[in-house]
């Protein structure tokens, strides 16, 4: 029995996937950004499961891609496509370019699955940061809706995040082995600061904590190819 709860946590961030792609297809961005959050903690609990309980498999490594596909993939896709259709300069055609997320997403399940080099931290942006920031961006438009209502904005946000997807860029993970200070000090920083600027912030926070995750992974990883230091 187990053996399948992982699985089980995995299916259930799919499902959350799916209702929040009900809600942002609505133009409900606000709610389905909620769902985004709860797949985000099914994604996160699915591996530690499996890490505890010693039942990791290669079908539970497809199939929590394949979920990330539609929470992390799709989704953001669909909610970018909104932006950009209820941006400045929108035309016709202009808001399928959203789903260039989704489609970099893909590629960036794809590498994953099949970079060795991957089995501790990422190499390029992974998915759920990505989408974390894409679905804070209807909540930041409330309070500055000629910012996140620009039309380059937002194709330089699709670009820009396109691009981190799949760079080489290393990213430390926020998995835990051990919750010791000496071996996850990155990350205890990481998260201390996060708060600290969502307490303040809140959603307006998502961009600066971003830019904060990549700042101090470049940080960590030049520090551990020089003098092992952060």
């Amino acid at each position: 029995m187990k053996k399948h709860l992982p699985n089980a946590i995995t299916c259930a961030n799919l499902f959350s996937g799916c209702i929040g792609i009900v809600f942002a297809f609505k133009g409900n961005l606000e709610t389905a950004a909620y769902f985004v959050i709860l797949s985000g903690i099914f994604d996160f609990f699915d591996g530690m499961v499996a890490r505890l309980l010693n039942v990791k498999s290669a079908i539970g490594k497809d199939l929590d891609s394949l979920a990330d596909m539609v929470s992390f993939g799709l989704l953001p896709g669909v909610i970018m496509f909104h932006l950009l259709k209820a941006s400045d300069y929108s035309s016709e055609y202009l808001p399928y370019l959203g789903f260039i997320i989704t489609i970099f997403s893909a590629l960036r399940l794809a590498k994953f699955n099949n970079d060795e080099r991957q089995t501790e931290d990422f190499i390029g942006l992974n998915t759920p940061m990505n989408t974390l920031f894409i679905c804070s961006l209807p909540f930041i438009a409330v309070d500055y809706p000629q910012v996140i209502g620009s039309t380059i904005l937002l194709i330089a946000i699709t670009a820009i995040t396109s691009f981190l997807l799949i760079s080489e860029i290393k990213i430390f993970s926020l998995k835990f082995s051990d919750l010791s200070w000496a071996k996850n000090k990155i990350k205890f920083i990481f998260l201390i600061l996060s708060v600290i600027l969502i307490a303040f912030l809140k959603f307006a926070a998502i961009p600066f904590v971003l830019v904060l995750y990549i700042a101090l992974s470049i940080l960590h990883f030049k520090g551990k190819t020089g003098s092992n230091k952060i």
